[in-house]
């Protein structure tokens, strides 16, 4: 089914608590283009929310078939998905509507870290060894049968939710039967009942970790940043905090990150849109954590900038909608985020430190999206971030110090679980 090249309608595969949808329908206004919002949320709360077409996304293939059926009343240029959980439902929708797009296996790996892990190996990408267990198996028995250190995790939650470093076999047993339950308490976000039932334990891999950034055309990927993350990520939970770019690794080094990501794409079939790399780097070269088929999550994005003032949204919509792209290369000054981490589990009172925070140098933004008297949970339970901090500066040095130094300002009051237990 092919759109008329006139029509500027696209459909934005989100929910209603995303961080990303904002900065994309932002983008979608600076571009004149019509955004539907496919909203993942039951058909009459969707009245609340026009315009807006009701999509199930624990369902991909009905929600597929619920998209086709509103494009052949009213045509679309692309379906885009906002955050991981949309990512197959589009590659299901565009094959239907005869949309550039990546095919549904390859979003389902994307996905899946069980079967990225199987593609990656089979194509001699580096990456660590795996095996796959039910959440039901006795972790005193796995525990003799895998490698030291290791790390347990969810097949399909993102954000590191639910990922733990083991050590040994003790701390093993404590790690499955943790990652296991809030693999149960999500309730399973895919059709694929695999998915839900089962944990992947892998070897932890020693080194430092980058984020590469890019974007797919017909396969061939275009890295548009490459950011360090200079805080250690050796666990037991791995909450990421700063990101700055550009990479102070040495070119040779960063070549070798490009070409892994590059590689890990055509083991997994990604061939369109944008990619988010998670790598770690050793004596060895890099290693491919996992590759997402769709953009840096959260607001990190923020600190992204392209040509004389493009936002990466609107890249990524000018690329879907075939639209012209003056320049895929980054501002030349340097930036970063500190995605600020939860310290403790309980409800969010008090926020303090802001305006000190923000009169730091460098600083640009501060956001605190957790709301006041909401409650907060911390990784591996978690799957959010009290907020974000951006700063911009002439170094990658000089805007990780601002950032630290921001940080450093804000206090969190938090009224721990234990005590509203007792109240």
């Amino acid at each position: 089914m092919q759109n008329a090249l006139s029509d500027n309608r696209i459909i934005l595969l989100t929910s209603s608590l995303s961080y990303r949808a904002r900065a994309f329908l932002e983008a979608a206004r600076r571009l004149g283009l019509e955004v539907v919002q496919g909203l993942d949320m039951p058909p009459p709360l969707a009245d609340y929310w026009q315009p807006t077409l009701p999509v199930d996304f624990k369902e991909p293939p009905r929600a597929a078939q619920d998209i086709f059926n509103f494009a052949a009343q009213k045509p679309v240029r692309a379906v885009i998905p906002v955050d991981d959980g949309a990512t197959v439902i589009a590659a299901l929708a565009s094959e239907l509507l005869d949309l550039s797009h990546n095919s549904s296996e390859a979003a389902y790996a994307a996905r899946n870290k069980h079967r990225m892990r199987e593609l990656l190996s089979a194509a001699g990408v580096p990456s660590p060894r795996f095996r796959p267990f039910q959440v039901g198996d006795d972790p005193a028995t796995i525990a003799a049968e895998v490698n030291y250190p290791c790390v347990v995790k969810p097949l399909m939650l993102s954000a590191s939710q639910g990922v733990i470093r083991a050590n040994n076999p003790a701390e093993f047993e404590q790690a499955f039967r943790r990652t296991a339950g809030i693999v149960k308490a999500s309730g399973g976000e895919s059709d694929e009942s695999h998915d839900c039932t089962h944990v992947l334990v892998e070897d932890f891999i020693p080194g430092f970790e980058v984020a590469l950034e890019g974007i797919l055309t017909e396969g061939r990927l275009k890295t548009l940043a490459l950011f360090d993350k200079p805080d250690p990520l050796d666990g037991p939970f791995f909450e990421e905090t700063i990101y700055v770019t550009p990479s102070r690794l040495p070119p040779p080094v960063q070549e070798a990150i490009f070409h892994c990501t590059a590689q890990a794409c055509r083991a997994l079939g990604l061939r369109e849109g944008p990619v988010h790399a998670e790598l770690r780097v050793n004596e060895q070269g890099p290693w491919v954590v996992e590759v997402a088929g769709r953009s840096i999550g959260g607001l990190c994005s923020n600190i992204l900038r392209f040509g004389t003032s493009m936002s990466l949204e609107e890249l990524i919509l000018r690329q879907a909608v075939g639209m012209e792209i003056e320049s895929l290369n980054r501002e030349e000054r340097a930036g970063g985020v500190m995605m600020i981490p939860i310290p403790g589990a309980g409800l969010l009172k008090c926020v303090e430190g802001l305006e000190q925070a923000q009169a730091v140098p460098g600083i640009e933004e501060i956001e605190i999206t957790a709301k006041l008297d909401n409650r907060i949970m911390p990784l591996p339970e978690g799957s959010s971030y009290l907020g974000f901090i951006f700063a911009r500066g002439e170094t990658p040095q000089v805007v990780e110090a601002a950032l630290r130094e921001a940080h450093r300002h804000l206090r969190f009051t938090i009224v721990p679980e234990i005590y509203l237990a007792r109240r």
